[in-house]
């Protein structure tokens, strides 16, 4: 081991956000010898992972089993899970954090952050579910930007265009080629759901299908063709 990993108690938090932590070194003449002075703190959401989180991980494990191995199987489930849980451990996380990772007891940050792991995945492979993926994202602008990158309608999966949200349109008399598109915010949507959306005011599709737009950065620009 090169570095020490210990474990402390949060003992107070002040109005400036100072942390007290109480924690105790394994060997005080190491420390000593060692003349530690600074340290990094991992904040462990201390909530643990809900049964709604759990549904979502093994409904969206289940739609890739199908699509692998063209039926759906417990023990099917069960290998996707491994195999997309040691993706995001090497990806995503810290080895510290990966020592703690169990879908049995990991905390609702990191339940939360492997549902989005694992619909990125799955937008990114176009693998088609039975439901739409809005409804298990629990980082909305997160899925939208990745339908985005990946040109796939935020409701329902198919091949998208570029909706450019309300206050980000290209005015009539503007050629879209000659217009800068960075920071506008933007919609990835399917003809039926671009025209549904033109068909009604904004703020009634977004609610309806729980979705945001994002600002269009120097990637989806790129992936667009977009003048930037």
């Amino acid at each position: 081991m090169v570095e020490e990993h210990i474990t402390g108690i949060i003992r107070d938090v002040d109005e400036h956000g100072t942390l007290t932590i109480l924690a105790g070194v394994p060997s005080v003449a190491r420390a000593m010898l060692r003349q530690y002075r600074t340290c990094t703190i991992i904040l462990e959401d201390g909530r643990r992972i809900t049964p709604k989180q759990r549904a979502k991980i093994y409904a969206l494990l289940g739609e890739i089993d199908e699509y692998v191995n063209g039926l759906r199987t417990p023990e099917g489930q069960e290998e996707q899970k491994n195999i997309l849980k040691l993706k995001f451990m090497l990806d995503c996380m810290t080895d510290a954090e990966r020592k703690m990772f169990s879908l049995s007891d990991c905390s609702e940050t990191t339940a939360r952050a492997f549902i989005t792991y694992v619909i990125d995945f799955i937008v990114a492979n176009d693998i088609s579910t039975a439901f739409p993926l809005y409804e298990k994202a629990e980082d909305i602008e997160h899925y939208v930007y990745a339908c985005l990158a990946n040109k796939k309608c935020a409701v329902c999966g198919r091949h998208a265009d570029l909706h450019h949200a309300e206050g980000s349109h290209v005015g009539n008399g503007f050629n879209r080629e000659e217009v800068h598109h960075l920071g506008r915010e933007a919609l990835p949507l399917c003809r039926k759901h671009h025209d549904e959306c033109h068909g009604m005011p904004e703020r009634e599709f977004l609610e309806k299908y729980h979705l945001a737009p994002v600002k269009l950065d120097e990637k989806l620009c790129k992936v667009y063709g977009l003048r930037r």
